[in-house]
């Protein structure tokens, strides 16, 4: 297996290796294991993708989520991503598809307003547009290392609320129907999260944040915008043009990305697995002191 590097101090293509012999042998996992905790974003080119590989390979890393209500695959351990409609064509710009579509064109991390947080998310390309549709990723563990270490050792034990509804309002004032808000009340996360493994933090951000346990509210909105535009800012992203058979998945705990906009009559289909963070991936440190399980 080699490793080729990509971004700007993150993100890299494993080649030699296919999710079948990852899924299948422990070496090829292990390698790919070290190189994820190292690299935070992985590419996975000319891929023979199927749902069952997909989830094979996704097992490898923990326990995949069931996909949420209100969403494309519900109840499956598949979010589907697209903006074909059931007749087979592509929906209108204001079709629920094609605005679920621009929330995710906002800044995130995968699951930050559910219970149990991602560790990993797995995304492959079935149909891409011939233009645009890319996807882009910025590292918060880098971000971190940006700040100087009063603001991080602040930050280390500061907490941050995260709901779905915040950041889906952000398009749409209804897009989080009142399932989903039922579903998914907010929840609160440490702001820096810890890799086990190697010791590297990294700030624990996305377009669900809205508020900072303890802050007043434009105080915490506030600290939250400007970590956002520090971990975005130019030059510090890896664009991942995709091509038929690519499959790439990323950090959780130590990235962002949202999707990039495309000519909306062309059509997009992409399908995610997403792994559930365990006490293995540092979670226990990222709850709240308050923090109950559930009953």
């Amino acid at each position: 297996m080699d490793i080729v590097p990509l971004g700007p101090g993150f993100a890299a293509e494993l080649r030699g290796v296919t999710l079948a012999d990852i899924a299948a042998d422990d070496a090829a996992y292990a390698a790919a294991r070290a190189a994820f905790e190292q690299h935070s974003v992985l590419v996975f080119r000319d891929q023979q993708v199927t749902d069952e590989g997909q989830l094979a390979f996704s097992r490898r890393f923990g326990p995949p989520e069931v996909t949420k209500v209100g969403s494309l695959g519900t109840g499956s351990h598949f979010v589907i991503l697209s903006t074909i409609g059931p007749d087979g064509k592509v929906v209108p710009p204001d079709h629920r598809y094609a605005l679920r579509n621009k929330a995710n064109q906002l800044w995130h991390t995968d699951s930050s307003f559910k219970r149990v947080p991602a560790l990993t998310s797995v995304l492959s390309a079935r149909i891409i547009p011939a233009r645009g549709g890319e996807t882009e990723f910025v590292s918060t563990r880098l971000a971190f290392e940006r700040l100087d270490p009063g603001s991080r050792k602040k930050l280390e034990n500061s907490f941050a609320w995260h709901d779905y509804a915040h950041s889906r309002g952000q398009i749409a004032a209804d897009l989080a129907n009142p399932e989903e808000r039922a579903a998914l009340p907010p929840q609160c996360w440490r702001m820096v999260w810890k890799n086990p493994v190697n010791g590297r933090s990294a700030l624990y951000l996305a377009s669900h944040a809205y508020a900072v346990e303890g802050m007043e509210a434009s105080a915490g909105k506030k600290l939250i915008d400007e970590l956002m535009d520090l971990a975005t800012a130019p030059g510090t992203s890896y664009v991942h043009e995709w091509k038929s058979g690519d499959v790439v998945m990323w950090d959780n705990r130590a990235t962002m990305h949202r999707g990039r906009p495309w000519l909306a009559h062309e059509a997009r289909f992409m399908v995610r697995t997403t792994i559930s963070a365990t006490e293995a991936d540092g979670l226990a440190a990222m709850r709240p002191p308050t923090w109950q399980a559930a009953e």
